[in-house]
């Protein structure tokens, strides 16, 4: 393990912005955590390794190319999550490469906003791309589609319904988890209008009601029941998501916002708790119309796999807590994120034989879809939040560098929050492709995210990437830069040793 003042000092101020001086009095921080937390950048655990620090990843196999000639139709769900990011970066201020298990590179990609303009017509969702040179291997080529969900202007925004789930089990008693959550949640209370509703619900050996669904014009009272929390015994998730998926359909408001934000380690211990047996009840209770945001905390025992797929499966997104930063990212500067415009999104790209050689989709391992499920509405894909951008990366091999024909098809069906059936956008992959030094600042940011995540991968596919590469292609994209994540990630990336 890199041990050095740096770290130590990362550690610190870690610790000091995890949480407020009144969450700290709540919780009694562990040492042994802490230490854990830094020796847990292991892709494999040794055997004698404590139980309770294993952390739960699940490590999805790389996208292969594909020849068009062979299979020239990709679908595969969109992913607006950003755990993977954050969680990534929790390890680099800890002197760590994380597990490349952890890695999803979509999650790279998708925890930053991009330049992309406002959907027209009517639509919730916009489209488009861009082709440049290959940074990584210079006889390949990048493809990059970009989404954007519309922007509900504040004034617009729908009337909330939500259920704050928060697991106070024992796993959960240190400032980087529970202390790190009340900051959260408190913040989030502040940013609601008074016809807004909370209600609070808490899971240890089983679930209780703190709080009953209240009208946010008393946010002193949500906050007061925020600061009782305190952490202690086992974890009785799945009975957690029962009673706040019961709550939040009491108190459904037609036509409104309905969310269940779940917190957590994800170790959950009593009664369902299996990945599979927590995603067959989120799956039964998504067809409520309520939401579900999950967001991960902690170290030595995180379940981020089971976080993922549980927000994966109830048509939500999962989100990591590392910092102080984090929270305001999370609960204030992306705050329309909880604000679901596209539901069930799905893209399907169909490459031309004439142009494209071969392909391979960056990331979405675990998003792909049957090309039939495209317009089978009742298959499950993933939520579009207001203003949110989803970018995805393809590598490709031409079979000719200057076609006069479309490189490929890009089509995107999405519904509209309260509907049943799902629309078309279609939108042609034409333009010529330049030199990815000519290309536009979106195009060699998303190319330096991608880049990186396959260094953190340590992917077969990473040719010739490099940090001076990455650093490279990050350092002309930061005039699109409204709250400094993407200066925070070229400063990470600067401090990291290879």
């Amino acid at each position: 393990m890199k041990t050095n003042l740096f770290t130590a000092a990362v550690v610190l101020l870690f610790l000091f912005n995890a949480c407020t001086e009144d969450d700290v009095s709540d919780v009694k921080y562990n040492e042994m955590s802490l230490a854990a937390f830094m020796d847990s950048g292991q892709d494999n655990y040794p055997d004698n390794y404590p139980d309770n620090y294993r952390e739960n990843y699940n490590d999805y196999e790389e996208n292969p190319f594909i020849k068009v000639s062979d299979q020239p139709v990709s679908t595969f769900s969109v992913d607006a999550d950003g755990g993977s990011y954050a969680n990534m970066r929790r390890f680099l201020y800890l002197g760590q490469t994380p597990p490349k298990a952890s890695v999803r590179i979509e999650e790279y990609l998708n925890y930053f906003t991009f330049d992309y303009a406002e959907p027209q017509n009517g639509e919730n969702v916009s489209l488009n791309s861009e082709l440049s040179s290959c940074p990584w291997n210079t006889e390949h080529y990048l493809m990059r589609l970009g989404m954007k969900g519309k922007t509900i202007p504040e004034n617009e925004l729908p009337n909330s319904n939500y259920v704050f789930l928060i697991d106070v089990s024992g796993s959960m008693n240190s400032p980087e988890k529970l202390g790190i959550l009340k900051s959260g949640f408190k913040t989030m209370t502040d940013n609601l209008k008074d016809q807004d509703r909370i209600a609070i619900v808490t899971y240890a050996g089983e679930a209780g009601v703190l709080l009953p669904s209240t009208y946010c014009d008393e946010k002193e009272k949500i906050k007061a029941a925020i600061d009782k929390l305190g952490a202690g015994g086992s974890t009785a998730g799945a009975a957690g998501i029962i009673t706040a998926y019961e709550i939040a359909e009491e108190n459904f408001i037609p036509e409104g916002n309905n969310r269940v934000i779940l917190g957590s380690d994800g170790d959950f211990n009593v009664g369902a708790s299996s990945t599979d047996e927590l995603v067959e009840l989120i799956e039964e209770k998504r067809e409520s119309g309520i939401y579900l945001t999950v967001l991960g905390v902690g170290s030595g025992n995180l379940n981020d796999y089971m976080m993922e797929q549980i927000a994966n499966k109830g048509n939500g997104n999962y989100e990591y807590i590392d910092n102080a930063k984090q929270i305001q990212k999370v609960f204030t500067h992306e705050f329309g994120k909880f604000f679901t415009v596209a539901k069930d999104s799905k893209i399907q790209l169909t490459f031309n034989e004439n142009t494209v050689d071969s392909y391979r989709l960056i990331g979405y391992e675990n998003r792909s879809l049957e090309n039939e499920d495209f317009e089978n509405d009742s298959t499950d894909a993933g939520e579009i939040g207001s203003s949110q951008t989803i970018t995805a990366l393809y590598e490709l091999v031409l079979a000719n560098a200057s076609p006069n024909e479309k490189f490929a098809q890009f089509d995107f069906r999405y519904k509209k929050p309260n509907a049943s059936e799902s629309q078309l956008i279609m939108h042609e992959v034409n333009a010529t492709p330049t030199n990815i030094s000519n290309s536009s600042e979106n195009m060699q940011f998303a190319a330096g995210v991608g880049g990186f995540g396959l260094m953190m991968k340590q992917s077969e596919y990473q040719g010739e990437v490099s940090k001076q590469m990455v650093l490279g292609l990050l350092g002309n994209s930061l005039t699109f830069d409204p709250f400094g994540y993407r200066q925070e990630f070229v400063d990470l990336v600067s401090a990291w040793q290879e």
